[in-house]
């Protein structure tokens, strides 16, 4: 949530950790080498050699991932990979499940997927490179989106860093946000202290407002939640190769995806602690919404709730963070991060007068797809 590096959550992967973890995988041979580590402070993730394969591992702590929650995004991501859309092949165990445990983790593990990492290095938040690029991520999201059609499995509980929308789209926000953290003590406990009543309806209750309208046009889908560029993998042409990370993946609707990559995407939100606050980029929001109209047909009306829902996006993962980091990682820095700069700060600039100029360029947008459409 910052230019600086991010220490950490957990200690990084060692061979001597994966041997009993690889063991488990009776397609695999032992591990020799690790050739990458994310610098990602959620989770633990690398490359690894087994042989001469090279897959990819990703670690959690059982109290953000447990092997059902894990088993829930695979299977997700299996129905994906059938339906013919460019996501990793999960690996399975002797025993058919895909999911590892030991000590205080849990594992999964996949085939490498095809692509070049062009992001990997980038910070949370980095707008991605150009029209282009933004026109072919919004075209995979909407490959991506016809893919999950006709996935009807139940939305995920609001657990520890994972995207939901019941909040946004709650028909009264403060009693919806209240509800959830009486059967989260984590983040009822993050909340006790804070006057978040008062905050949230001042920031986020007259954006609210304006998206509840639109809420019954929304279709419910499951969707990846987290389409930043730094999550896919590209071709020479500049078109994606792979989709990587559902951690987030849950039943929301397709306009909460869409609204979720243009934000990640298209605004520079860690330029705001240098004071700038002209972070939005209208070109390549355009770019990432035409691309999207070319690879899923979303009906105008749908369309039309776009820019309502974009300011709250982020209110349901915030909660999630400042929860993860309050009673988890028990983080007093990031857990005031997670509440002031992002739940309250990304709200509060949608309100001010470049991110409304933002919103009106993404309205003028879909207008014009919804007469497209008719």
């Amino acid at each position: 949530m910052t230019t600086l590096q991010a220490p950490r959550d957990r200690p990084t992967l060692t061979l001597a950790e994966l041997a009993p973890v690889i063991a488990q995988y009776p397609d695999l041979k032992p591990p020799r080498a690790i050739i990458w580590q994310s610098p990602r402070p959620f989770a633990a993730s690398a490359l690894v050699v087994c042989g001469s394969a090279e897959i990819f591992v990703k670690r959690h702590h059982r109290a953000v991932r447990t092997l059902a929650q894990l088993t829930e995004e695979h299977a997700f991501m299996q129905h994906l990979h059938a339906a013919g859309a460019p996501v990793p092949q999960v690996l399975t165990r002797h025993d058919g499940v895909s999911v590892a445990e030991h000590s205080d983790y849990t594992y999964e593990l996949h085939h490498k997927s095809e692509g070049r990492d062009l992001y990997r290095n980038e910070e949370s938040w980095t707008p991605i490179g150009g029209p282009h690029h933004a026109a072919a991520a919004g075209r995979a999201l909407g490959a991506l989106h016809r893919a999950a059609s006709g996935y009807d499995a139940p939305p995920r509980r609001a657990d520890l860093l994972v995207a939901d929308c019941r909040l946004a789209t709650a028909a009264d926000l403060l009693h919806a946000i209240a509800a959830r953290a009486a059967e989260q003590p984590l983040l009822a406990a993050a909340l006790a202290d804070r006057p978040w009543r008062a905050d949230i309806e001042r920031t986020v209750l007259p954006r609210h407002a304006n998206l509840l309208p639109h809420v019954p046009a929304l279709t419910p889908l499951w969707t990846h939640n987290d389409f930043h560029a730094s999550n896919l993998l590209w071709n020479l042409d500049g078109n994606v190769a792979s989709i990587l990370d559902f951690g987030l993946a849950n039943r929301t609707n397709a306009v909460f995806d869409l609204a979720t990559a243009i934000e990640r995407n298209t605004i520079a939100w860690l330029d705001l602690a240098d004071g700038v606050t002209d972070i939005g980029h209208f070109e390549l929001a355009r770019a990432m919404i035409a691309g999207y109209c070319e690879g899923y047909d979303l009906p105008a009306e749908q369309m039309r709730a776009l820019p309502h829902l974009l300011p709250l996006v982020h209110i349901e993962f915030a909660l999630s963070e400042l929860a993860y980091f309050h009673g988890v990682t028990q983080s007093a820095v990031n857990a005031e991060l997670a509440y002031t700069d992002f739940l309250l700060g990304h709200a509060t600039w949608f309100s001010a007068p470049d991110g409304q100029d933002f919103l009106n360029a993404i309205t003028g947008q879909t207008e014009r797809r919804g007469i497209y459409h008719g």
